[in-house]
């Protein structure tokens, strides 16, 4: 996703949303160990804690199914705002990351 356009994706469908995401620390690369969260939200607002879902990470790309098979969330058509947040250290970065649109 990362500032790409809209992603479409069919509500009958069962895939991984990826989201890349590199974190450093002194100009090196590490790896997470928590879990990032993802947020689809039909609204301009931010994420509040019942809209977080847990995913994992496939370096460098944190990802979450999503669909009616097992997937952490099945969303109905409309136009998501998908957010991700992750810990690193002592920050936790909240970040608007693109567009999912479900027909």
């Amino acid at each position: 996703m990362d500032g790409e356009p809209a992603v479409d994706l069919a509500a009958i469908s069962t895939e991984f949303v990826k989201v890349t995401v590199v974190a450093r620390s002194g100009g090196t690369t590490i790896q997470l160990a928590v879990p990032p969260q993802f947020a689809f939200l039909l609204t301009d607002t931010s994420p509040v804690t019942e809209d977080w879902l847990t995913g994992e990470w496939i370096a460098p790309h944190g990802r979450i199914l999503i669909g009616p098979n097992g997937g952490a969330v099945t969303l109905i058509e409309g136009e998501y705002t998908v957010w991700i947040k992750f810990a690193g250290g002592s920050e936790t970065p909240v970040y608007r990351t693109g567009t999912l649109k479900v027909y």
